[in-house]
């Protein structure tokens, strides 16, 4: 027997990456913007760029999206780099897939089959798995044509007068169909866990604030920045999936609750739409929403744009809501550019915040500004005796004090903020103390 050791690791895949455009005006985004953000998908997947280019479109053709001669020509460069596999970064109908695997003899992966293999090899949480899953056989089911290489074959009736049996490929969509029943009521199990869980949340009086934004943009160097947690940040499109909670403390002291949510991306495949609905429910619960962009980015206003088009798909508009847009990342940006980014932030409306969740610049004006916000209610007035210091402490745990005076009796006079439901759990816990609004 041999004493070396056997490598068992997969060996990595070389590919090719193919940005089909056909006419950039009106676009909000450079098509080598595009590129870019596409081989930066396919890094994710851990596969070896061997060629990136953009490929012009004169028109989209039906059985393979290019032209015979571009068909072709993608051909002699994937065969050159011998790459195993080619990503075209739009979204190919089943037919155009089966037909470039065909002429190209290597696997296809198409935009949205690229960002599904990217989740379900990132969530890790029960129900981020059942949302992949359930996105991936939707998307899977249509294109069963080129999946499998069985699906003509017959199995026959049952019974003398069964006649022909039901093709291998209708077996198969049946199988998929059923498999997506199962899912769907896995998931709503699922869900009803966390939205007790949620309520159980809901009932402690602290404010709640969720991150948004672009891949990328920074929100989860933030979110450690913020709550001094250690949740997985790496420059990588869609480092985390999975909604992560921690505890915040705002600068007044009282504690906040702060939630990082998945990051958008352009094109979001509409497969994926019922899985940020879940996700995003973090979102529609919170008091504040920061919205956290790259500002060193050359299409961070495109990439705004986008994540203020998938919200408004799930049906959350961010102009209804008390927002902070975060422009993140202002280490990356050249001395000439920060006096006119900082004067760019003050004018927007309403005022964006400039920070680095890297060094930590801004990042105090920005907490500061959240315990602003999350101030909706006017001051009350609260008088408790000299035997009340439990509740004069809850207040400073739950709310924000503005002033303070101690009476002649002993007793202590205090103006606070408190939310609704802080105020409400205030009266039941601590019957005897004076209120005044």
């Amino acid at each position: 027997m041999s004493s070396k050791s056997i490598d068992r690791e997969v060996p990595p895949q070389g590919a090719i990456v193919v940005h089909p455009v056909r006419d950039e005006r009106g676009q909000s985004r450079t098509a080598e913007g595009r590129l870019e953000e596409a081989i930066g998908l396919a890094l994710a997947l851990d596969l070896v760029i061997h060629d990136a280019f953009i490929a012009p479109l004169r028109k989209r053709v039906p059985a393979t999206l290019f032209g015979k001669g571009k068909v072709e020509e993608i051909g002699k460069i994937i065969e050159a780099a011998e790459a195993d596999v080619a990503v075209v970064d739009d979204q190919l109908t089943p037919v155009q897939q089966r037909n470039l695997e065909k002429a190209w003899k290597v696997k296809v992966i198409d935009r949205t089959g690229l960002i599904l293999e990217i989740f379900a090899r990132r969530a890790r949480t029960k129900e981020g798995r059942l949302q992949v899953e359930l996105a991936r056989l939707s998307y899977e089911k249509s294109r069963l044509v080129r999946t499998w290489t069985h699906l003509e074959r017959q199995r026959g009736g049952a019974g003398v007068m069964g006649g022909p049996g039901e093709t291998q490929i209708e077996t198969d969509r049946r199988l998929i169909a059923d498999k997506i029943v199962k899912l769907k009521k896995d998931l709503i199990e699922v869900r009803r866990t966390r939205d007790l869980q949620r309520g159980a949340r809901q009932r402690h009086p602290y404010p709640s604030v969720a991150l948004v934004g672009y891949t990328n943009a920074g929100k989860s160097t933030l979110f450690n920045r913020l709550t001094k947690a250690e949740v997985m940040a790496e420059d990588m499109l869609f480092a985390t999936l999975d909604p992560t909670i921690r505890m915040l403390d705002l600068p007044d002291g009282r504690p906040a609750i702060l939630s990082d949510t998945v990051g958008f991306i352009s094109e979001l495949p509409h497969e994926l739409v019922e899985a940020f609905r879940a996700t995003l429910e973090e979102v529609k619960e919170a008091d504040v929403i920061l919205h956290v962009r790259d500002i060193s980015s050359d299409e961070t206003d495109a990439q705004a744009q986008d994540v203020r088009t998938v919200l408004s798909r799930l049906g959350v508009e961010l102009e209804e809501r008390r927002l902070i847009e975060v422009w993140n990342k202002f280490d990356l940006v050249d001395s000439e550019t920060r006096d006119r980014l900082i004067g760019d932030a003050r004018r927007a409306n309403p005022p964006a915040i400039v920070v680095s969740a890297v060094t930590g610049e801004g990042c105090d004006d920005l907490l500061a500004i959240v315990a602003e916000m999350v101030d909706e209610a006017p001051a009350v007035e609260i008088i408790a005796t000299p035997a009340q210091g439990a509740a004069v402490a809850w207040l400073y745990r739950h709310g924000r004090v503005l002033e303070r005076e101690t009476q002649d009796d002993g007793g202590t006079r205090l103006a606070v903020k408190l939310s609704a439901q802080a105020l409400g759990q205030f009266e039941q816990l601590f019957p005897q103390a004076s209120l005044r609004a």
